[in-house]
C-alpha cells in the first residue's frame, strides 16, 4: 500500500478550494457562505413575515425576543413552531475582505452580543456587519477570534443588549433518525431566513483535504445552500444542535443528493470556550502525537500508520508502521482526518488512549501529548 504522509505537527487550515477526503476517496465538499451580488434570480422558501415582528426598521429599532412570537401567527407544524423559537436568534453576517464580500449566517451565544459563526465567513474580513432579526440597518461587528481548523469564528456585535440567545442542545441528546431544521440566510434571499426540514442522517463524519480536517459532523439531508454558512441545525425543539458548514457535491464519477454537514453542538461548545479564552490573549496549544497517515486502501476502516517519528508521543507508546487505528480515547476512527482532528484538538500534556489492530491482533496504547513544534 501507499500513502501520502500527513504529520500531525501543523495546524490544518480552511482550504480555499472545497474540502474533501474520507477513507481515501473523493468527497468534494462545497462551503456554503454566499458570495454577494452573484445569486440573483434564484428562488427559494423564507420564514413569512408573521414569525416575528419585524420593528421599526431601523438599528435603533425594538430587539426581536422570544416574547414577542405569537405561536398562533407561525403555524401548527412541528417546524415552524421549532423556527419560531430560535428566530430571534439567527443573524445574517456580512463580511467585507479583500477578496470581496460574503454573506453567511451566525447565532447569537449572549444577550450583549457574542455570535457564533464559521470561520470562512470571516476569513481575512476588514469589515464585519450584523443584521439582527426583524431589522434592516446592519450594526457594526469584529471578529473576536478564530478557528480556521475547525471552521468557527467567535464575533461581537457593537454596543448591544438584550439579545435573545440560542438554547444549545445536550450534545448526547442528538440521535441518528432526529428530525432537524435547518435555518439561514440562504442565498442572500431578501426578507427572512430561510427554513429546511430533514433528519440527522449520521453522526461522527470527517471530511478532510491537504490542509486539514472537520470531525465529529453532523451529516443531515435538510437542504443546506450558500449563506447557510454559521447557521443553526436545530431540533425540534428550537434547540442548537449544530453549526451549518458545508455541503456535498456531485462530480462524473459520483452522485451527492441531500448531504448536508454541521459541526455538532459538543464541537461548538468546545471551540466556543477556547475562543473566548484566545479573544483575551490566551493562545491554546496544540497536542503533538508525531506520527503520519494514510487511509486504508482495503476497504476497511481506521487510519494506518505510515511513519513514526523517533523519540515522539507515538514512539514512546510503542505506535508501528503500518498500525490501524481504530479509535482513540473511544472515538471511532473511520480514516486519517478523524484521528487529526482529535489530536489537533488535545492539549499537550493530555494522555490518549489509541486502539490499534496490528497483525490481526488488537493492540491498546497509551501516549501523553507534547506541544506541536513550531514550524
Amino acid at each position: 500500500m501507499s500513502f501520502e504522509p500527513h504529520w500531525i505537527n501543523t495546524p490544518p487550515q480552511m482550504p480555499d478550494t472545497p474540502r474533501g477526503r474520507r477513507r481515501g476517496r473523493s468527497l468534494p465538499v462545497v462551503l456554503v457562505a454566499a458570495v454577494a451580488g452573484l445569486l440573483a434570480g434564484v428562488v427559494g422558501g423564507a420564514v413569512g413575515a408573521g414569525l416575528v415582528d419585524q420593528g421599526s426598521g431601523t438599528s435603533g429599532a425594538p430587539l426581536v425576543t422570544a416574547s414577542s412570537v405569537d405561536p398562533a401567527k407561525v403555524g401548527n407544524t412541528p417546524v415552524a413552531k421549532a423556527a419560531a423559537v430560535i428566530a430571534p436568534s439567527v443573524v445574517t453576517i456580512d463580511s467585507v475582505g479583500t477578496d470581496g464580500e460574503a454573506i453567511g449566517t451566525g447565532i447569537i451565544l449572549t444577550p450583549d452580543g457574542e455570535v457564533v459563526t464559521n470561520a470562512h465567513v470571516v476569513a481575512d474580513a476588514t469589515e464585519v456587519r450584523v443584521v439582527l432579526s426583524g431589522e434592516t440597518e446592519p450594526r457594526k461587528a469584529k471578529v473576536l477570534a478564530e478557528d480556521a481548523s475547525n471552521d468557527l469564528a467567535l464575533v461581537k456585535i457593537d454596543n448591544v443588549s438584550g439579545l435573545t440567545p440560542a438554547t444549545l442542545a445536550d450534545p448526547a441528546g442528538v440521535a441518528v433518525g432526529d428530525q432537524v431544521v435547518a435555518v439561514g440566510y440562504a442565498l442572500d434571499l431578501d426578507g427572512g431566513a430561510s427554513v429546511t426540514s430533514g433528519i440527522v442522517s449520521a453522526l461522527n463524519r470527517t471530511i478532510t483535504d491537504e490542509n486539514g480536517a472537520l470531525n465529529r459532523l453532523i451529516q443531515t439531508d435538510a437542504a443546506i445552500s450558500s449563506g447557510n454558512s454559521g447557521g443553526p441545525l436545530i431540533n425540534m425543539s428550537g434547540q442548537v444542535v449544530g453549526v451549518n458548514t458545508a455541503v456535498a457535491r456531485s462530480t462524473n464519477t459520483s452522485s451527492a443528493n441531500n448531504i448536508g454537514f454541521a459541526i455538532h453542538v459538543g464541537e461548538v461548545e468546545r471551540v466556543v470556550e477556547v475562543l473566548r479564552t484566545e479573544s483575551k490573549g490566551t493562545k491554546r496549544a496544540q497536542g503533538y502525537l508525531g506520527v503520519a497517515l494514510g487511509d486504508r486502501q482495503d476497504g476497511g476502516v481506521g487510519a494506518v500508520v505510515s511513519e513514526v517519528e523517533k523519540g515522539s508521543p507515538a514512539d514512546d507508546a510503542g505506535l508501528k508502521v503500518n498500525d490501524v487505528v481504530l479509535s482513540v480515547n473511544d472515538q471511532p476512527i473511520t480514516g486519517q482526518g478523524a484521528l487529526i482532528g482529535i489530536i489537533r484538538d488535545s492539549a499537550p500534556g493530555d494522555k490518549v488512549t489509541i486502539v490499534v489492530s496490528r497483525d490481526g491482533k488488537t493492540v491498546t496504547l497509551t501516549a501523553t501529548l507534547v506541544t506541536r513544534p513550531a514550524g
